[in-house]
């Protein structure tokens, strides 16, 4: 009875971000799930619909609740072009959020969510103990533009074909330990959240990071046990786990003193930004204030660099053809579009060359790759032909995770377009 009532509360909160959609369709337009499938059940108005019958349908159907929920990328295309300002954001997060709570997590989800990344030490060492084994179970790609690797006997998990980046041999945070770098010529400080994928999988983005801050004189602070940011956990819906994420980095930053807090991920900023203000209403009063003070100060590189840092774009064009793909959350939850380019134009040895369909979704969405892996591959397919078609030897993002999705088309097709993030474009100009 008490996952009953619980269920009745989610939904009742739900129902008043519900009231305002028009059932127009208009988001048809926009949504890439959609453009692919073509089924009504798979745009907002279709999932809008859904929400609506929640009670009823997590009853008797959780299965399908499930699958329908899923067939979303939490892009954000909807609500950024809905003509009536519907959060559908708010709401696809508050339906699987009482569909987590109702229905349950499953054991790795459980393990995941609630003790290896709400800990970060946990996942220090398995990471160590784990390290010397991936030679075992990745099977390394012969192309090395990508430097991705298959993973046979994680096939029920990642699909067969799937290729993923190789995790780093050693963290950054393992490699450069606590980071408390005093202010210098910019008479700024930061706090450096590297992210889950700029902390294990591509450091590179990191090291980019921090060379833009020692050459340009800013102060910076890193901790060495920062633990995930929650996105990945808010997307299945569980708010205990972010909980706890989001309590031991607010624990590690309630006595730094800092003018920004900078990350080279649009999601993790979004998260910071917008998220953890709200999650934080469910902790202590001084937490609920600190969580506020930083999302105030959360800026995400590119713009840190162009908007604080007033770094100019040069007038040379010449060099390596480099095409940039919009990350959603960069775009559309942050506003950040034109800064990204900004970097790519100060570097004279790239010319930027746009390609068809720059903001259209990767296909990625987090956890989206995993749940629908067939699906996610058609989307991914068809940025990577606008990749390819735009002439570029190198694409550059703002996003770590749709660098990933990148790396896994790109190396599927044979492909020898160089994926960078924007940071690195920019940090290989510096001396």
């Amino acid at each position: 009875m008490s996952d009953l009532n619980s269920l009745a509360k989610a939904l009742m909160e739900i129902d008043d971000l519900l009231a305002s959609c028009m059932k127009c369709g208009f988001c048809q337009a926009f949504c890439p799930v959609f453009d692919q499938t073509r089924k009504e059940g798979d745009v907002t108005r279709g999932k809008i619909a859904l929400t609506e019958n929640l009670a009823r349908l997590v009853i008797q159907d959780p299965d399908q609740v499930y699958e329908k929920l899923s067939h979303c990328l939490m892009c954000g295309s909807c609500a950024y072009n809905c003509p009536s300002g519907v959060k559908t954001m708010d709401i696809f997060i508050a339906a699987r959020e009482a569909f987590a709570n109702y229905n349950g997590l499953n054991a790795i989800e459980k393990a995941i969510f609630r003790t290896l990344l709400p800990n970060p030490r946990i996942l220090d060492t398995l990471m160590r103990v784990g390290s010397p084994f991936q030679k075992l179970i990745m099977k390394k790609e012969e192309d090395k533009v990508q430097d991705t690797a298959r993973a046979p006997l994680m096939k029920a998990f990642i699909g067969a074909e799937r290729r993923i980046p190789v995790v780093a041999d050693k963290s950054f945070h393992a490699t450069h330990g606590k980071i408390n770098m005093p202010v210098g010529k910019s008479g700024l400080k930061v706090v450096y959240f590297p992210g889950c994928m700029g902390d294990l999988v591509y450091t590179k983005i990191s090291d980019a990071c921090m060379k833009i801050f020692d050459y340009h004189g800013v102060g910076v602070f890193m901790a060495d046990n920062f633990a995930c940011c929650g996105m990945p956990a808010m997307s299945h819906g569980e708010r205990n786990g972010i909980l706890k994420m989001l309590r031991h980095n607010l624990d590690i930053l309630q006595d730094v003193k800092f003018d920004y807090i900078i990350t080279p991920c649009a999601s993790c900023t979004e998260m910071i930004k917008e998220y953890w203000p709200r999650y934080a209403e469910d902790l202590e009063p001084q937490y609920r204030r600190l969580a506020k003070d930083i999302a105030e100060k959360s800026m995400e590189i590119n713009q840190f660099v162009v908007d604080v840092l007033k770094i100019q774009a040069s007038k040379h064009r010449g060099g390596t053809p480099v095409t940039y793909h919009e990350s959603c959350h960069l775009r559309m939850g942050l506003g950040i579009s034109a800064q990204p380019r900004v970097l790519i134009n100060v570097n004279q040895n790239m010319n930027l060359v746009e390609m068809n369909e720059a903001d259209h979704c990767c296909g990625c969405g987090g956890s989206f790759t995993l749940d629908e892996p067939e699906l996610s591959r058609e989307i991914g397919q068809r940025k990577r032909d606008n990749i390819v078609n735009s002439g570029a030897a190198v694409v550059a993002t703002g996003c770590p995770a749709c660098m990933m999705q990148l790396n896994d088309m790109l190396s599927r097709n044979h492909d020898k377009v160089v994926v960078k993030h924007t940071a690195e474009i920019y940090a290989d100009t510096l001396k």
